[in-house]
């Protein structure tokens, strides 16, 4: 006791975890061995169950002879080799139902974040630059057509622009009262967020 007076306590108290580290991994091998000694039991009395001793006797009585008789093998006595029979073709039907079923929500789910983009080749950039091109001068078209007459500009017709008439006050209150309705229809406009848009979605 007299030696442990002069130990400092950080020193004991790393000697503590040491100590314990130490009894944790004797555990911890005691552990391993047992499930060891467990496994290797049981695999000697799986053997003894499958090879009997030699001259063992049967149930009924009667010794079991040197060299068993191949018929006997190829004839179960009961349904055991069956059922043994029958347990692969089980397994396999079962992972075949579980690959349908990965199957069939992968195709019902997009998945957003998994999503990966593709690489174009430079045709197919040269061919969507001209549908996009097609496109965009049909638009064109269709716009020219139904394009009203410009106002005039102030700095190219500025007689134009003074003579006109004055805009009257009935317009004005008009518009004055379309933006008011408007400005208050669009302060009343509300989300309420029922769930997440986008969700992460794994396929073990």
């Amino acid at each position: 006791m007299d030696s442990f007076a002069h130990v400092s306590p950080e020193t004991l108290t790393q000697l503590y975890f040491v100590i314990n580290s130490h009894l944790v991994i004797v555990l911890g091998y005691y552990c391993l061995l047992k499930r060891v000694k467990g496994w290797f039991f049981r695999r000697c009395d799986d053997h003894a169950f499958e090879q009997p001793p030699f001259g063992s006797f049967v149930q009924d009585g009667s010794k079991k002879p040197l060299i068993p008789d191949p018929n006997l093998d190829r004839n179960p006595t009961n349904g055991s080799d069956r059922n043994a029979d029958s347990l692969p073709s089980s397994c396999t039907d079962e992972q075949t139902l579980h690959k349908d079923i990965l199957q069939r929500t992968a195709l019902d789910i997009i998945d957003v974040s998994a999503v990966i983009s593709q690489g174009l080749e430079q045709h197919e950039y040269m061919d969507r630059a001209r549908q996009y091109s097609t496109k965009l001068g049909v638009l064109n078209r269709t716009l020219s057509q139904k394009k009203p007459v410009p106002l005039p500009s102030l700095s190219s017709h500025p007689q134009q622009v003074l003579a006109a008439d004055l805009v009257s006050y009935a317009d004005i209150q008009q518009v004055s009262k379309i933006a008011a309705y408007a400005y208050s229809a669009i302060s009343q406009i509300k989300v309420d967020a029922k769930e997440e848009l986008v969700v992460q979605f794994a396929i073990p």
